[in-house]
């Protein structure tokens, strides 16, 4: 059996993807399923953390468009992240996956306080680590956060599980002839303005050499097969760059 490409990854994950269909809260189907996925490339050697977002229960930018604080919207975003994190933290349990939950803000009740190379030592003794509370300031996405971790833990990827295939030149779900990109450069995401993440998101992982690959979260098997190297979704950071 072939070996798997990534010895360390970033696996980034929507509050929207741990939702499933039913559009808010947690499915648990949708939990199990990824805990699943988490704990099949783990047994293949891979060391993993994920970073969680919270848009499945609060999206900070929405609560600021309706006349709250910017500030106080994110935080009570990084809290939804925590309750996400710790969602998955139990499903990988029941998969018998060890994990640790690392917040950015304190809950010491609840998860262990962000620190980096105490993160880098639970990865080498085989744990899941799931990074919750974003980067701790406001005004960051989850995105920021995943691109933020992958550069300090050194992770030789960054995978972002998203509910199309890949990268699209328009949002697929509305235009049916979207053309796919099977590669870009960072600066494409930024200068097209294709909205895959932000721009201090893809400019983390352009200044730190990371590649990112954007894919379908929800077809099971697809962390194994791209950290195999099958060419799922689109890889981001060109030839040479991997």
């Amino acid at each position: 059996m072939d070996a798997p490409k990534f010895r360390r990854v970033v696996l980034k994950l929507s509050g929207e993807a741990l939702a499933g269909d039913q559009g808010y809260g947690i499915s648990p189907e949708v939990v199990d399923s990824l805990a699943g996925q988490i704990r099949e490339v783990r047994e293949l050697g891979v060391e993993i953390a994920v970073v969680v977002g919270g848009g499945n229960i609060w999206r900070g930018v929405a609560g600021s468009t309706r006349g709250m604080d910017r500030a106080t919207a994110d935080y009570m975003g990084m809290l939804a992240t925590a309750i996400n994190a710790l969602a998955l933290q139990d499903a990988l349990e029941k998969h018998s996956v060890d994990t640790r939950v690392m917040s950015a803000i304190e809950m010491k009740e609840v998860a262990e306080p962000y620190i980096r190379r105490r993160a880098m030592r639970h990865l080498e003794k085989g744990r899941v680590v799931i990074f919750a509370g974003g980067t701790g300031n406001p005004y960051f996405s989850a995105d920021t956060t995943a691109a933020l971790r992958a550069a300090e833990i050194e992770a030789d990827v960054m995978l972002k599980g998203t509910k199309v295939d890949g990268v699209f030149d328009s949002d697929p779900e509305h235009n049916p002839n979207a053309k796919k990109f099977e590669e870009l450069q960072y600066l494409d995401l930024i200068n097209q303005g294709l909205r895959v993440m932000d721009s201090t998101a893809t400019s983390l992982c352009m200044d730190n050499g990371i590649p990112i690959v954007v894919f379908d979260i929800r077809i099971p098997g697809n962390i194994k097969r791209v950290l195999m190297g099958e060419k799922v979704g689109t890889l981001v950071g060109g030839k040479g760059q991997c």
